[in-house]
C-alpha cells in the first residue's frame, strides 16, 4: 500500500485556504452529531517519526469542544503497564460513547516501532496482529468508529526535519539518537508498517495513508477523511438503529469455529447428591489451604496471572467459597471483585472494559464474583441488552478468554449448581434470619420465578464457552461444604498443571 503513495503531493497556500475551512466546519459539525448519536470515535494516528502526528493532532481538536475528546500520547509501557496483557493499557484509554479518543501512536508501536528495535519473534508478531484484529473488530461491532491515519514521508524528508529541529535550542531536545537511528534503519522500518497495513486494513478499520511531505496537502487530506469517516459512521448508526427497531427475527448465535468447545452434560442431567462428612471436610479443607498457601507462592515467582470467575444460582454459596479458597492466599497477591450492575461509565463503554480494568498483574490472582458471563445470562433474559448483543457475546468472550491463555493465564471457571427446592430453602433460611436478610432481595425471587429461562441460557452459556483454555467446572452445590472442598481440589489440579507438573 505504501509503495503505490505518491510522496510529492501538493497543494498551494491559496488551495488550502480555499478547501480547509469547510472541512473544519464540518468537523465541528459531525462531532455535535458523534455527541448526538453516542457514537465513539477513536482516531489514531501513526507514521514515520517528523512526519508531523503531533501537529497535526494540535489542529485537529482545535475544530471540537474540549470537554469531549482525550487525547493520548503512546510510549513504551511503564512497569504496571508491562505486568498487564500487552492491550490492557488500551482498553484502559476507551473513550466512551459520544466520545473521542486521539492516539498519538497507539496499539500498532509494538508491532512497528519496537519490533524492530526490539527484534520481536515472529509468532510473536502473528499473534499480535491476530490480537489487534480481533480487538478493533469487538469495538466497531459494538460501534466504534475506528480512523486509522498513517502520516508518510520519505527518508531524505525525515532527515531533513531533524536536522532542522536539532538546530534550535528549543526543538532539539525533540530529536532523541533513537530518531536518528530510525532514520538510518528507514527501509526497515517502511517494511514494518507497509506489513501493519496489510494485515490489519480491514472493513472495519481501515487504513488511510497520507503523504504529508507538503503540510497543506496532509492537513487537508487528513483532516477530510476524519470529517467524511465521523458522518458515515454516524448515518450508519441511525440507520441501524431504525434496522433494529423493525427486526422481528433474532440474529444467530455468534461463536469462533477456531476455539472448539468441549461438551458438559446440561444442568438437570448433574448428580446434586454428593455430600462429604464434617470430620473429612475437616482434614480436606486444612490439607488443601496448606498446598494452595504453598502453590501462590511458585505461581507469584513464575509470574503466573491467574484469573477465577464465579458464577451460579442465587444462594448457591459463591461467597463462602471464595471464602474458603482465598483463606489460603496471601492477601497481597489476589484480588476479590464482586460484579454488580454496571455503573454509567461501564455502560458507556464496550461491556467488556470494565473486565479487562480488573485484570491481575503477572503473579496476582482475581477472583470474579460474577463475571463477564452476565451479558449471556440476565442481561439476554432481563432485556438489558439487545439480541444482536449477547448473540455475538460467546464470539466475544471466548476471544477475551483466549487471549488472556495465550498470555499464560491460568482461566478457570466455576459453576455452582443447586437444585430448585435447594434454593427455596436457602431462600426461607436467609428471610428468617436477621444476620443474613439482607442477602435476599425481591429481585433473588423474580429471578427464581425465571427458573427455566435461566437454565437454558447457563447451557447455552456452558455449550459455547467451556474450551480447553478456559474450562468450566459445575460444581456440585447442594452440600456447600463439599462444593468448597471440590473447588479448591480443582485449583490445586489447575495450578499444578500451570507449574508443569
Amino acid at each position: 500500500m505504501l509503495s503505490v503513495l505518491n510522496l510529492d503531493r501538493e497543494l498551494s497556500k491559496d488551495e488550502y485556504k480555499a478547501r480547509i475551512k469547510p472541512i473544519r466546519e464540518q468537523l465541528t459539525h459531525e462531532s455535535l452529531r458523534v455527541k448526538q448519536e453516542r457514537v465513539p470515535v477513536i482516531v489514531l494516528f501513526e507514521g514515520f517519526g517528523a512526519a508531523g502526528k503531533g501537529s497535526y493532532i494540535s489542529e485537529l481538536i482545535l475544530n471540537w469542544d474540549p470537554r469531549g475528546f482525550r487525547v493520548f500520547s503512546t510510549r513504551e509501557p511503564d512497569a504496571n503497564q508491562a505486568r498487564r496483557p500487552w492491550l490492557w493499557r488500551f482498553w484502559d484509554k476507551l473513550p466512551e460513547y459520544g466520545r473521542i479518543a486521539v492516539f498519538d501512536r497507539s496499539w500498532y508501536r509494538d508491532v512497528t516501532v519496537d519490533r524492530v528495535d526490539r527484534g520481536l519473534a515472529d509468532e510473536t508478531i502473528d499473534q499480535m496482529y491476530d490480537d489487534i484484529n480481533i480487538f478493533e473488530r469487538q469495538l466497531a461491532d459494538d460501534g466504534y468508529l475506528i480512523i486509522k491515519l498513517f502520516l508518510c514521508i520519505s527518508r531524505e524528508e525525515q532527515k531533513k526535519r531533524f536536522t532542522n529541529l536539532r538546530a534550535s535550542e528549543n526543538t532539539a531536545w525533540r530529536v532523541t539518537d533513537v530518531d536518528l537511528m530510525h532514520n538510518r534503519q528507514y527501509k526497515r522500518h517502511w517494511n514494518a508498517f507497509d506489513e501493519m497495513i496489510r494485515r490489519t486494513n480491514t472493513p472495519y478499520a481501515p487504513w488511510h495513508a497520507v503523504a504529508t511531505t507538503n503540510r497543506f496537502y496532509g492537513t487537508v487530506t487528513a483532516f477530510e477523511i476524519i470529517a467524511n469517516a465521523m458522518r458515515d459512521a454516524v448515518d450508519r448508526a441511525i440507520d441501524q438503529r431504525t434496522a433494529r427497531a423493525a427486526q422481528t427475527e433474532p440474529p444467530p448465535i455468534q461463536i469462533n469455529p477456531y476455539f472448539p468447545t468441549v461438551k458438559l452434560p446440561k444442568l438437570r442431567d448433574v448428580d446434586l447428591d454428593r455430600r462429604i462428612e464434617e470430620d473429612k471436610y475437616k482434614r480436606d479443607l486444612e490439607s488443601c489451604r496448606l498446598e494452595l498457601a504453598q502453590l501462590h507462592n511458585r505461581i507469584y515467582r513464575a509470574k503466573i496471572p491467574v484469573v477465577i470467575a464465579y458464577e451460579g444460582w442465587d444462594a448457591a454459596g459463591k461467597g463462602g467459597n471464595i471464602k474458603r479458597l482465598v483463606s489460603s492466599f496471601d492477601a497481597r497477591g489476589y484480588s476479590v471483585i464482586p460484579i454488580a450492575a454496571p455503573i454509567p461509565a461501564e455502560l458507556n463503554r464496550q461491556y467488556l472494559w470494565r473486565f479487562w480494568e480488573e485484570l491481575p498483574r503477572t503473579g496476582h490472582i482475581a477472583i470474579f464474583d460474577r463475571s463477564w458471563y452476565g451479558r449471556v445470562m440476565v442481561e439476554r433474559i432481563e432485556g438489558f441488552c439487545t439480541q444482536e448483543q449477547w448473540t455475538r457475546a460467546y464470539r466475544e468472550i471466548n476471544e477475551f478468554e483466549k487471549f488472556l491463555a495465550d498470555w499464560n493465564t491460568v482461566v478457570a471457571k466455576f459453576w455452582l449448581h443447586i437444585d430448585a427446592d435447594e434454593q427455596l430453602k436457602r431462600f426461607q433460611n436467609r428471610a428468617n434470619d436477621p444476620e443474613k436478610a439482607w442477602k435476599l432481595s425481591d429481585e433473588d425471587w423474580r429471578n427464581r420465578e425465571k427458573w427455566p429461562l435461566y437454565e437454558e441460557a447457563v447451557d447455552d452459556m456452558l455449550r459455547y464457552t467451556n474450551t480447553e483454555f478456559a474450562p468450566w467446572y459445575i460444581i456440585e452445590s447442594n452440600d456447600k461444604k463439599y462444593a468448597r472442598i471440590r473447588v479448591m481440589q480443582i485449583m490445586i489440579d489447575t495450578l499444578r498443571k500451570a507449574l508443569g507438573e
